[in-house]
């Protein structure tokens, strides 16, 4: 019974929601930061063996971090708490994340990027998690939505000012990760510790959902897989028609991330109007279209126009699958959750080139993967609204 000393329990507001977003596009940076960079560090370590396949590698090592570890950060939140461990994970990613900025050693980087993923996996696992913990389905809706629309613009902004800072040293893309350490101070004024996360796990007597969660990660691996295809891909899908400007590439590739935005948006009123089958239904359905008309696409305008059309989809695919994945998971064991959705979904970085060079032993191109691809997700698509009905 509350008496008149009993504490309040503190209730989530905005800056919790800004904090926890802001913090979500931490991940987004590890190969953002570094796109612009790859060229010029490919160049600098020219005389080392293999510089060519490990810079690349080292750019993407988080992406694998994050797919072996999330799991078990997912696991040490639902056990110890959340707090604690994203903001360490968060300090300690501002200290990796700028340490190659120092460093003239490629085995060196590497290792420090090794340990950024480390502190991602703990990022994007709890920031999903603190959602749930936060806010009953509605507030999830309006922050999840907040983080898929603005996400693209946060990742253009990066990648825009990257640029800048590489064509200057290779070195000082680095030192936008130093952003974390404010995210941090802010989080140890501003996050709490939700009270029901403090319950053991093995003191619950509410069974982990494997079933729910099982379903829900295959359903993020194969939508994650075809998400990376574009993200890949489409660089290869313009050349194909004849554009090889690498300055034009980037432009139109910019022009149908506006696609994403716009998903982001329209994610909060589907997922009112539609139950979890249709929003699958939805977000397959736009990007396999999209994929479609990318790969049948004769002419530089139809493809960006069906470009901008698999984006719309993939702006609906993300908050999507995270809205499902917290849905009937009691809140000791969305960490363990979380942390196996986010593991599931950065899998998909590394199975989607497999299914395209899979497709493309037929004898199919790059385009011809596309549309298969794309064609394969349409038939999902309509297998969900059969479902949905």
């Amino acid at each position: 019974m509350a008496t008149a000393f009993t504490k309040p329990a503190p209730v989530a507001g905005p800056a919790q929601g800004v904090l926890v977003i802001l913090a979500g596009f931490l991940p987004i940076l590890a190969i953002v930061a570094l796109t612009p960079a790859v060229p010029n560090m490919v160049g600098h370590f020219a005389g080392l063996a293999g510089a060519t396949t490990l810079v690349p590698l080292g750019v993407t090592a988080p992406g694998l971090m994050i797919a072996l570890f999330s799991p078990v950060m997912g696991w040490l939140a639902d056990r110890y708490g959340r707090r604690v461990l994203l903001i360490w994970a968060t300090f300690i990613y501002g200290f990796v994340g700028v340490a190659p900025y120092f460093l003239e050693s490629l085995a060196a980087i590497f290792a420090t990027r090794l340990a950024l993923g480390l502190c991602e996996a703990a990022i994007l696992t709890i920031t999903n998690t603190l959602i749930a913990d936060y806010y009953p389905e509605a507030g999830r809706r309006n922050w999840l939505m907040a983080q898929a629309a603005f996400g693209p613009i946060f990742g253009v902004t990066v990648l825009i000012g990257s640029g800048q800072l590489a064509a200057f040293d290779w070195h000082l893309p680095f030192l936008i990760y130093a952003v974390a350490l404010p995210i941090a101070g802010a989080m140890a004024i501003w996050l709490f510790e939700p009270a029901h996360a403090r319950i053991s796990s093995t003191a619950s007597s509410e069974t982990f959902p494997t079933r729910h969660i099982a379903v829900c990660g295959g359903v993020t691996l194969f939508g994650a897989s075809l998400y990376y295809v574009y993200i890949v891909q489409i660089g290869l899908a313009f050349e194909g028609i004849g554009l090889h400007a690498a300055d034009k590439v980037g432009m139109l590739v910019g022009l149908a991330n506006i696609g994403v935005f716009l998903g982001g948006l329209a994610f909060k009123p589907l997922s009112i109007r539609l139950g979890v089958a249709g929003q699958i239904a939805a977000f397959l359905g736009f990007m396999g279209a999209g994929m479609l008309g990318i790969g049948f696409a004769a002419d530089i305008a139809t493809m960006t126009g069906f470009a901008m059309i698999e984006q719309f989809g993939a702006g609906i695919l993300i908050p999507a699958l995270v809205l499902w994945a917290m849905q009937g998971v009691a809140p000791q064991h969305r960490g363990r959750a979380m942390g196996i959705w986010s593991a599931c979904f950065f899998l998909g970085q590394f199975t989607s080139p497999l299914a395209v060079s899979l497709v493309r032993l037929s004898g199919a191109g790059i385009g011809g993967a596309f549309a298969w691809l794309g064609g394969l997700a349409v038939i999902c698509a309509g297998v969900a609204v059969l479902r949905a009905r």
